[in-house]
């Protein structure tokens, strides 16, 4: 009985946890959506708030959109392993293999 109300713990646990990732990554999305369209309205209306150049306004998106994807990764970490979920040169296997890290 004891296990079965450990585990539902967990399942409860790892839902809050999984939601909590989620609403971090809708408002990470919200304001790097923020960021490129006020630059991309700056660039097509120039007076609205100042002088700017394209390049700085390029630059900023593409430093909103890294500083996103970096944001991303750091996100959706696995939280035992330490590693992000992502994939990368590490096997599914030897992902899997870790405790907690498994689907």
């Amino acid at each position: 009985m004891q296990n079965v109300v450990k585990q539902k713990k967990d399942h409860e646990q790892i839902k809050r946890e999984f939601t909590q990732l989620q609403t971090r990554q809708i408002i990470g999305i919200a304001i790097t959506m923020f960021a490129v369209m006020l630059c991309a309205v700056l660039y097509k209306r120039s007076g609205v708030l100042g002088e700017y150049s394209t390049s700085s306004l390029v630059a900023v998106q593409i430093v909103s959109i890294a500083s996103f994807i970096v944001f991303t990764s750091y996100n959706w970490r696995c939280p035992t392993a330490e590693n992000s979920w992502a994939p990368t040169s590490i096997s599914a296997a030897a992902i899997n293999a870790r405790p907690g890290c498994a689907n």
